[in-house]
């Protein structure tokens, strides 16, 4: 069945539970504003994205242009750069968080994917369908990228030559699944046959040596002359199958469900969710034929979402660290040079944006935490709230922004500091670093 919804209306520390997973953090003013509202309501009213800013194009008020980036590595760099700014300051939060979310399931990565035009396109389509009607399309959508052809070598693929990387990927972490040892998802067959089928596509532009083409633009392209027609079956399904039938056969298939869902579950609900809640969604996600908006709604406004051990279940990522800093400081105005220093710093704690470790993504939970990445964490902290170029707050967050509750038991121990060092303190604290 279906999730129970939260059916009381939202208390002070509910609010501030909601916003810590969708938004990254907030103001004592923001969390308060959601107080007594329906919880249905309030994931409606977070998932409604403005359609004129889920495109490729940045903010107006973003100072980052990665298409000046005299180099690859520049144009990177300013790629990490203008995406961190959205992340802080984009008025839709949820979208950004979500967007984060699907980049490290769609995973491509900047080692073989260099070019400009590419990544942008890649990012729009992270937004346009983060919590889109289709699954299905956001696959092939995704899958027709050139940054996603050229990562997993697709665009490689051709008629007696098949390369089955990306065809093994699609199959076992982006849509169904591994399984198990003894029930296994998918077999090899299935990859071999997928890869036939997916044949014939690659990317006009963009090639060459990355130095001279990483601002040139790029684009998918068929050649049918490349394309493996023969019949072929897989997972169950047989005839003379193409792309768009691998992709709709791997999208739909029932595991997909549950293996989508889990992911979701990982990202809002917990770092180890609960199979039956997974199961819950997975239900609303077959239901929906995939409807990722719909099963996204009935997870932030199910009692599961709002259980007492669901809260501070999950630890922030790097870059979730670092945004959620800012947002709970108000979004204070930082320098481009402050900017491009967290992207690279969040690279140092283990989370370089667009360059997870492998193709599987990162790992998170207590991957994110060792001896290192916390004293990296510490010096983040301590640059928002101690040093010299730390940003003039309008006003300095309470308890309820910072830990989520009035009543936190850190409240005893920061007592008598002054407002900087009980910020840093805060930021430094587990309370603030599990969300």
């Amino acid at each position: 069945m279906s999730l129970p919804p939260h059916t009381t209306k939202l208390s002070l520390e509910d609010a501030a539970h909601f916003l810590r997973r969708t938004a990254f953090g907030a103001t004592d003013a923001q969390i308060r504003a959601l107080v007594g509202k329906d919880a249905r309501a309030v994931a409606q009213a977070a998932l409604t994205f403005d359609a004129r800013t889920a495109s490729s194009n940045p903010a107006p008020a973003n100072p980052f242009d990665p298409s000046v980036g005299a180099a690859p590595s520049a144009m990177l760099q300013l790629t990490r750069a203008a995406w961190l700014f959205e992340l802080m300051y984009s008025p839709h939060p949820l979208r950004e968080k979500l967007a984060l979310t699907w980049s490290n399931h769609f995973v491509i990565g900047t080692d073989k994917v260099k070019n400009h035009p590419a990544l942008a396109a890649y990012l729009g389509l992270l937004r346009q369908h983060a919590a889109g009607p289709s699954f299905e399309e956001f696959t092939l959508d995704i899958a027709q990228t050139p940054a996603m052809l050229r990562y997993l070598d697709n665009d490689r693929n051709k008629k007696g030559k098949p390369n089955e990387n990306f065809a093994r990927e699609l199959m076992e972490l982006f849509t169904l699944g591994i399984g198990t040892p003894d029930n296994p998802n998918y077999t090899e067959q299935d990859v071999h046959e997928g890869a036939r089928a997916l044949t014939g596509w690659s990317i006009e532009g963009g090639r060459g040596t990355p130095k001279n083409t990483y601002l040139e633009p790029v684009k998918a392209s068929y050649n049918p002359r490349q394309h493996d027609d023969g019949p072929k079956t897989y997972l169950g399904h047989s005839g003379k199958l193409d792309f768009g039938d691998v992709i709709r056969i791997a999208a739909t298939h029932p595991q997909t469900a549950v293996f989508i869902s889990r992911k979701l579950h990982r990202a809002f609900l917990a770092d180890t969710p609960g199979e039956g809640a997974v199961q819950g969604s997975a239900e609303t996600f077959r239901r929906t034929n995939g409807n990722v908006g719909a099963v996204l709604e009935e997870l932030l406004s199910s009692a599961a979402f709002y259980a007492p051990q669901n809260r501070a279940s999950i630890i922030r990522g790097p870059v979730e660290y670092i945004v959620g800093a800012v947002r709970t400081l108000g979004q204070p105005k930082l320098e481009a040079r402050q900017i491009l220093n967290l992207a690279q710093t969040a690279g140092k704690m283990g989370q370089t944006l667009l360059q997870p470790d492998t193709v599987k993504g990162w790992d998170g939970g207590r991957g994110w935490i060792n001896d290192s990445v916390l004293l990296t964490r510490m010096q983040v902290a301590a640059a928002l709230a101690l040093g010299n170029a730390a940003p003039t707050l309008d006003a300095a967050p309470g308890d309820l922004a910072l830990f989520g509750t009035e009543n936190s038991p850190v409240q005893a121990a920061l007592k008598g500091l002054n407002p900087r060092q009980r910020l840093y303190l805060a930021l430094v604290s587990p309370e603030f670093q599990l969300a």
